[in-house]
């Protein structure tokens, strides 16, 4: 039985390019963000990875970057389920500020707290604590249930709320999660076991894409003995 859960970060978005915290504000991606969920879906295509089930946010470049991406693998018209649950951290009065005029405003310590601790908060924000005790509960209740059910599961979402799955699946630590960074348009592809865990995980290539049949793919073998929460 399958349990493949693909977990797909949005291609670059008009904000990323921009350097603006962009937390729930919503711009689309740029000419370079579709390239990235193109590619992402020729990459999974290349792998023979195809999904029934797909989830995403409520936010525009998550969903922009899964229709494109689902649309390279011919299966445009399966179900895609939308819920804020999976919204990126909420930045709250840095959303649609440069980073660097925040470094000028509140100096460059500060704004590095607010980014890289795991439980502090922006002003009128989310710290990364938060956004994993909202997505969570969503991934055991709605997601992991088809997962655990032989479907193949991918879920197209953002930095910190995929963040906050990753630090489950692969037991990272508040130490360790919030200097983790994920690159925009790289699927993440876990083989979970019946109880959950990780079986294996492998990070994909897109940017080695030319061509179906030159693709590189980082393979980890998770010990038999690890496990994740549920």
């Amino acid at each position: 039985m399958d349990r493949i859960l693909v977990l797909l970060r949005h291609g670059q978005s008009d904000w990323n390019l921009k350097n603006i915290f962009t937390g729930w504000k919503d711009p689309d991606l740029t000419p370079q963000g579709v390239e990235e969920a193109r590619a992402a879906g020729h990459c999974l295509k290349a792998h023979g990875l195809f999904f029934d089930r797909a989830f995403t946010s409520n936010l525009v470049r998550a969903q922009h970057t899964l229709q494109l991406m689902l649309a390279e693998l011919g299966t445009p018209g399966i179900q895609i389920i939308r819920d804020p649950a999976l919204n990126e951290r909420h930045y709250g009065v840095l959303c649609g500020v440069n980073k660097d005029d925040a470094i000028r405003k509140y100096g460059d310590e500060q704004v590095d707290l607010w980014r890289r601790s795991y439980d502090v908060r922006h002003p009128g924000g989310e710290s990364l604590k938060d956004t994993v005790a909202r997505v969570l509960p969503y991934y055991c209740q709605k997601i992991l249930p088809q997962v655990l059910s032989g479907h193949r599961v991918i879920v197209a979402g953002h930095g910190n709320s995929l963040r906050a799955l990753i630090m489950v699946l692969d037991q990272l630590t508040p130490e360790t999660i919030p200097g983790m960074e994920l690159e925009t348009g790289v699927p993440h592809v876990y083989r979970l076991k019946p109880d959950s865990t990780v079986d294996t995980k492998e990070i994909l290539d897109p940017k080695a894409f030319s061509g179906i049949s030159t693709l590189t793919a980082a393979t980890i073998a998770f010990p038999k003995n690890r496990t994740a929460e549920k």
